[in-house]
């Protein structure tokens, strides 16, 4: 079956609103930014999108919408496109946060003041500890509005801005898991979802969601292991695809093995990364290396054109720091997650421990694992 779907924007279209559809604020204009605005705005519903910098925003201000093309084809117009992240929320019942997850803190931080009653916040994804940090923010900054905070375990979209304006959908994914903090809330947080993007579905809980964050086992060792390639051609090759052998995949297959690990000490069974592939994608292979190179989903996305990238920015100290300082509070060993750490270290002469999500910053550092599953149901 043909899983391709060509939307064409009717102009009609968005004149008929219906009041019980949710109006959508997406905090963020990068690539993932883009495709859940676009995207949705082809779907009918309002959308208003919020960038911190001027500069992403500016041509999609120029046009007044977003042009999309892969998958989904069309023209999403727009709402509201704006720097100002007062106004960008003030309508909006749903909050959908695509940008890197060292910036969940300047959003969390930004949107305190001009939170309401009601709002839904969906961090996308939260990588690991993301809605922990969020609501651990929420809370310092006495925010008194009643408000729901989830994280996506991945980002729904493979997608590439192309140009101004314009963005490719390489692929939606089948499903994404959801979970809110406290578990209790998720539904709500699907149910409300799922009217625009039904691939969402009720994950268990945020420590599930983020211990199933996959981006941490592809995303900062194939930049590692790819390091020169990547200098040397400016990222023009296919990452998921080129960058990735058969002995690279062993050093991925170890990455995973010590996150499932890590999930698993928790209580917690998490997707091994070819789970992942075949649920997220319907990829399948013997091996980790057959299932990303079936992955059609991964052919035609170049591999980042410098080492300062969010593969390892982001994903070193939002994604593998927490699962190391969870390892060494459990007392499970991760030496392939700390070689990766340290050699992003090196890259970049930064400590990635200091700026990462460490138990302590996530406010569960000595907690047992019976409280730390609480914390999960009960956001307590």
């Amino acid at each position: 079956m043909n899983r391709k779907n060509i939307i064409r924007q009717n102009p009609r279209s968005r004149s008929v609103i219906e009041e019980k559809k949710p109006r959508f604020c997406v905090l963020g204009a990068g690539h993932g930014g883009h495709a859940m605005a676009g995207h949705l705005a082809i779907l009918g519903f309002t959308v208003n999108l919020y960038n911190r910098g001027e500069e992403r925003i500016k041509p999609i201000r120029a046009r007044g919408e977003i042009e999309v093309s892969g998958e989904i084809e069309g023209s999403g117009k727009l709402e509201i496109i704006t720097t100002d992240i007062k106004e960008a929320i003030k309508d909006a019942h749903i909050l959908m946060v695509a940008v890197p997850a060292n910036g969940h803190r300047f959003i969390a931080e930004s949107c305190a003041p001009y939170l309401r009653d009601g709002q839904i916040i969906v961090l996308n994804p939260g990588r690991t500890g993301g809605a922990l940090e969020v609501s651990h923010i929420l809370r310092t900054c006495k925010v008194k509005a009643r408000v729901i905070i989830a994280e996506a375990q991945t980002f729904l979209y493979a997608s590439r801005c192309t140009g101004p304006a314009q963005v490719k959908i390489f692929r939606i994914k089948n499903s994404v898991p959801v979970a809110a903090l406290p578990a209790y809330q998720t539904v709500e947080v699907v149910n409300a979802l799922k009217v625009a993007l039904p691939q969402f579905v009720a994950g268990d809980n945020v420590f599930k969601t983020s211990l199933d964050n996959i981006g941490a086992v592809f995303h900062p060792a194939l930049a590692v292991l790819n390091a020169a390639r990547i200098e040397s051609t400016l990222g023009d090759f296919e990452y998921y695809v080129e960058g990735n052998s058969p002995s690279v995949s062993l050093i991925l297959e170890a990455l995973d093995r010590e996150r499932v690990a890590v999930a698993a000490a928790l209580g917690i069974r998490a997707l091994t990364a070819r789970e992942w592939l075949y649920l997220a994608y319907d990829a399948s292979g013997r091996t980790l290396y057959e299932a990303m190179q079936n992955n059609e989903g991964y052919k035609g996305i170049k591999a980042p054109p410098t080492l300062q990238h969010r593969y390892i920015t982001e994903d070193v100290p939002m994604s593998l720091v927490p699962i190391a300082s969870l390892g060494d509070m459990l007392g499970i060993p991760t030496p392939t997650v700390k070689t990766i750490i340290h050699l992003a270290n090196i890259l970049h002469g930064c400590d990635y421990w200091k700026e990462g999500r460490t138990v302590d910053k996530l406010g569960i550092a000595g907690m047992s694992v019976k409280d730390i599953r609480i914390m999960a149901v009960e956001g307590k």
